[in-house]
């Protein structure tokens, strides 16, 4: 436990060493989430409402979606795919520590940087957007929230493993930035897209990363249905987690070590 709190306490260092980087990630963060607030207000600038989500939902709606995509994402998969690509990653491997609980205590780290970049944009858009609803339960929402990082880290820690075969992770990134994107929600709430695509988001963890913490701020499910969420976030972060340990045990015996 003290090697894994030590690489989370090293971890945080970092990011505040390299603060000017997460500095101009915030920037373009917030002109994304000024642009997406443009788009939204010229769509449902007559009063109207889309997908069941009114201007100020949708503002709300849009913050949840920059609190969750800063959540788990200051220290991401990109060390791992490059440890994997340059080949540290067998020196990991012969450590009395896993590789796994090694990352997402590194991961663990950056959750203060990530705190003061939501803390730090959430309250200017809160000042500047306009009027928008409150959180409907607190308590519920938190919860929630609690289990975004896990969830992310583990999507990530699984699909940089295809590092292992691809050697490359610009195009596994992207794509799975695009696909989750989409079934997450970030991009536009699961309700306005079609069917088969609500179905397809609704058996896949995605959207525990976003659609979900969006739907209990704004009050859109019943508490009964929150719990439910709750419970299938809860279901994601232990069934992932051990299909990424099982994959990283499969995937590491792609390592060759030469020499003696």
């Amino acid at each position: 436990m003290r090697a894994y709190l030590t690489m989370a306490r090293n971890s945080m260092r970092s990011t505040f060493a390299f603060r000017t980087a997460f500095l101009m990630a915030a920037v373009a963060a917030c002109f994304q989430l000024v642009a997406t607030v443009a788009l939204w207000s010229a769509l449902l600038s007559n009063g109207g409402s889309i997908g069941g989500f009114t201007l100020p939902e949708m503002k709300a709606y849009l913050l949840v979606g920059y609190v969750t995509g800063w959540l788990g994402n200051a220290i991401g998969e990109w060390t791992l795919a490059n440890r994997i690509r340059d080949g540290q990653v067998a020196l990991d491997l012969v450590k009395p520590i896993e590789t796994q609980k090694m990352m997402f205590a590194q991961v663990l780290g950056g959750l203060p940087m990530e705190l003061i970049m939501i803390v730090t944009v959430g309250a200017g858009f809160v000042l500047v957007a306009g009027p928008m609803p409150g959180p409907s339960d607190v308590p519920l929402l938190l919860l929630s929230l609690l289990f975004v990082m896990p969830i992310r880290f583990c999507i990530g820690f699984l699909t940089t493993q295809l590092v292992f075969w691809t050697q490359n992770f610009h195009g596994v990134a992207w794509a799975r930035n695009a696909i989750g994107a989409v079934l997450s929600g970030s991009l536009v709430p699961l309700s306005l897209m079609p069917g088969w695509l609500q179905v397809a988001a609704g058996v896949l963890p995605f959207a525990s990363l976003t659609s979900t913490p969006a739907l209990i701020y704004l009050g859109k499910v019943s508490t009964s249905t929150a719990y439910l969420l709750i419970g299938v976030q809860a279901f994601w972060v232990v069934a992932l987690w051990f299909l990424a340990r099982v994959a990283f045990r499969a995937a590491s015996r792609q390592v060759t070590v030469h020499g003696g």
